[in-house]
């Protein structure tokens, strides 16, 4: 048992690193849109590498778990959350590489005025993601509620932001383009959020051992932690 609790730990520790990586990441993407900087659009590319190796590193140690040690319970329901949370990251860090791509596209054009509810939603969608891993560290279910509480807003948010966008397309059919770009960045950090809600999804099974994902969230209200 203390071997397993050992090999537990340290898996913990390269789940939050990772997560920590990827939400350096998003942020990092979101900075090369709104500064039009190249490089920090080529570091978060070139960093993906490092996100697809410490993802398979963490299902490897999984694995390992699962089949040297053959936890149940509690432990049982952390392997098989971390699992799937260590996806989710790996999809958010996809997420920030589209992003970057985009944010190369505009470095090398005319400068575009980025509009402020597009640099809104990266900083809540970045935050979001912050809350989900931090609900991870904390095992905490009342943050993973507030995760799923959130996610509404953002995609309110997203929803007004595509409005704006194909106005301005419709005002002006010459920066078309680059309108679409900024629509495709607006679903991307959208995607990001709810790859975070998924995180939160997860977080709530870990604590509480009970499967949220298709529910009515108003209908769970009564949880022993619901958003406040």
């Amino acid at each position: 048992m203390r071997h397993l609790q050992r090999e537990i730990a340290k898996l913990k520790r390269k789940i939050l690193a990772l997560g920590a990586l990827v939400e350096e990441q998003l942020r990092l993407a979101c900075q090369a849109i709104e500064e039009r900087d190249l490089s920090k659009a080529q570091h978060v590319v070139d960093t993906d590498a490092v996100i697809d190796e410490q993802e398979v590193e963490v299902e490897e140690e999984c694995l390992k778990i699962l089949a040297l040690y053959q936890p149940v319970a509690v432990d049982l329901r952390f392997l098989v959350a971390v699992v799937k949370i260590n996806s989710e990251l790996e999809r958010i860090g996809d997420m920030a590489v589209k992003i970057a791509e985009r944010a190369s596209e505009f470095a090398d054009e005319a400068p575009l005025a980025i509009p402020t509810k597009l640099l809104m939603l990266g900083d809540r969608s970045a935050r979001i993601v912050e809350r989900a891993i931090d609900a991870l560290v904390r095992e905490d279910a009342r943050g993973a509620w507030r995760v799923l509480a959130a996610d509404d807003e953002i995609d309110a948010l997203y929803a007004d932001m595509i409005t704006d966008l194909k106005a301005g397309i419709q005002e002006d059919p010459r920066e078309v383009d680059r309108l679409i770009r900024l629509i495709r960045v607006s679903r991307y950090l959208e995607r990001a959020a709810d790859h975070a809600t998924n995180i939160a999804e997860d977080v709530l099974y870990m604590v509480e051992g009970e499967i949220y994902r298709h529910y009515d969230y108003d209908e769970v209200a009564d949880s022993p932690a619901p958003p406040t």
